[in-house]
């Protein structure tokens, strides 16, 4: 056994080169602030909890511009976006205050922000917010959503947002 105790910045920087090798599928999730504003970012966390009840998990920074909006009892729209809708996983990962200029995207049920073009879409709402450190772990149980037009799956890899090529 090493006696070696690691710097925290060595850790940090494993995680930082690992998790980008490590591929995830991207989707975009969006709200109402409290002042009735869209929020939204790209998120790369997104996962199923459960089938019954239908839930979901995702993470962000608590210094999120959307931050406000991930309340108990609110509701979030998740977006589950293609290489045909790279552009608004980049405009989400974007300037949050350019987000929701454009023609984009249309008021949906209840007023969230619904993305055009996305393979597919679920209404939640939040059941629980778990805060840790300076990030939260989401929970949201799915009430709704739809269907879009199918697409190839959507990567975020080595910082980039790929489409998976042929396997071997």
């Amino acid at each position: 056994m090493s006696d070696h105790t690691p710097e925290p910045e060595a850790g940090r920087e494993a995680f930082i080169q690992a998790f980008r090798r490590h591929a995830a599928g991207v989707a975009a999730i969006t709200s109402l602030a409290p002042d009735g504003r869209p929020v939204g970012f790209t998120a790369t966390s997104l996962a199923s909890l459960a089938a019954t009840p239908p839930l979901a998990t995702f993470n962000m920074a608590r210094i999120s511009t959307a931050w406000p909006a991930m309340t108990v009892g609110n509701r979030v729209v998740i977006h589950m976006l293609g290489p045909r809708t790279r552009h608004l996983a980049q405009r989400m990962a974007g300037d949050h205050d350019v987000r929701f200029e454009g023609e984009h995207w249309h008021p949906g049920p209840d007023g969230l922000p619904l993305l055009d073009g996305v393979t597919a879409w679920m209404i939640g709402r939040i059941i629980a917010v778990h805060p840790v450190h300076q990030n939260a772990v989401i929970v949201v149980e799915v009430v709704d959503g739809g269907l879009g037009e199918p697409d190839e799956a959507l990567l975020y890899h080595e910082r980039q947002y790929l489409r998976p090529g042929p396997t071997a």
